[in-house]
């Protein structure tokens, strides 16, 4: 029997937003699936700087990478000039290696929240995306995404809140927020 032909794949522009939870955890879902299958997958976060439960998947997937690009959550703050610095460091770093088509899907994780907190402008993303390499899938997450992002992207998903128990005081739980 012959070995099926592999077909080249188009990467698509994808970005997960809105105010409801499960825009990260749907691009790491995303990650997972793409590990699975044999592809390379790298996942820059922005703004984040804090432990999470997801920073030790590296130990168990093979061909995943998670860097951060941020110190400690600012959100209840304005940024700082270092905040501004990781954040600018980070995006020169994920346009590397999405230049370099060394991965087949690049996660930008709080990316929207990035440029919502103006630490770089939407079109210095829109650059980037508009130069990737067509095989490389890149997933921007976050909330407030830029009309811009959302004009590019082939794929735009809107996580809607309904309902959360954190009204009801339920905070968050390592393994399922964080």
């Amino acid at each position: 029997m012959d070995k099926p032909v592999e077909r080249l794949q188009k990467g698509y522009i994808q970005v997960y937003t809105g105010n409801g939870k499960g825009k990260t955890t749907a691009a790491f879902g995303l990650a997972l699936r793409a590990v699975c299958a044999g592809k390379k997958v790298y996942i820059g976060q922005f703004i984040k700087g804090m432990r999470y439960s997801e920073l030790d998947a590296p130990k168990y997937l093979p061909n995943l990478v998670i860097e951060q690009y941020g110190r400690d959550c600012f959100i209840f703050n304005s940024p700082t000039e270092e905040d501004i610095k990781l954040a600018r460091q980070g995006l020169e770093k994920i346009a590397r290696i999405i230049r370099s088509g060394e991965y087949d899907v690049v996660v930008m994780d709080e990316v929207n929240v990035a440029v919502y907190y103006k630490l770089f402008e939407p079109e210095d993303v829109v650059e980037i995306l508009k130069n990737k390499p067509d095989h490389v899938e890149v997933i921007l997450t976050g909330r407030y995404a830029p009309e811009e992002f959302i004009d590019i992207a082939d794929l735009v998903t809107e996580m809607r809140e309904i309902k959360h128990y954190y009204q009801k005081g339920v905070l968050a739980r390592e393994g399922i927020e964080y």
